[in-house]
């Protein structure tokens, strides 16, 4: 097993459970009622991002749903890398057509069977945990800053405002 593999299996309970956390939260941007669940999402990627080595995670306002962004700045001089994910999901429905709640994440044939367990969260996980294990190893050799969105699956309508605003910390 190389040290890669080592440190997934070690850490395996506690980033499944984090992973768990993220798709208990149905961040549904379609649907208004849910604009509660949106903020506690990105409020759960920040504490993450947090967690995994960044220096600075914030939860800014946008005209829609807030975006998140972090970063670990390891030398001003250094490339920037710039990782972008959305935490919204879209809707369940119709839920008969479901074998498992769509929001209690459950394992089946070495599966994750969940809404958001693959698009996005469970992709953007990856990506955080691939910097975590870059930050803890002290392998992290270039900058890098972290936008996730709550509007993707409804078109990013509040995206591009968001980053003509904050051009400069992006």
């Amino acid at each position: 097993m190389n040290p890669i593999q080592s440190y997934i299996a070690e850490q395996e309970p506690r980033m499944m459970e984090e992973l768990f956390s993220l798709i208990r939260i149905p961040s549904i941007s379609a649907q208004p009622e849910h604009r509660d669940d949106m903020s506690a999402c990105a409020h759960r990627w920040a504490q993450l991002l947090l967690e995994a080595g960044a220096d600075e995670a914030l939860v800014m306002p946008s005209a829609g749903n807030p975006v998140v962004f972090g970063q670990k700045i390891t030398d001003p001089e250094a490339p920037t890398v710039l990782i972008y994910a959305h935490y919204d999901v879209m809707p369940a429905e119709p839920l008969e057509g479901w074998k498992s709640e769509p929001f209690e994440p459950e394992i089946r044939e070495e599966r994750i069977w969940a809404r958001g367990a693959d698009d996005d969260k469970g992709q953007a996980f990856v990506q955080v945990k691939a910097f975590e294990y870059l930050v803890r190893h002290g392998m992290l050799r270039h900058n890098v800053k972290f936008l996730i969105e709550g509007e993707e699956e409804i078109g990013s309508p509040s995206l591009e405002e968001f980053c003509r605003k904050h051009k400069e910390m992006l």
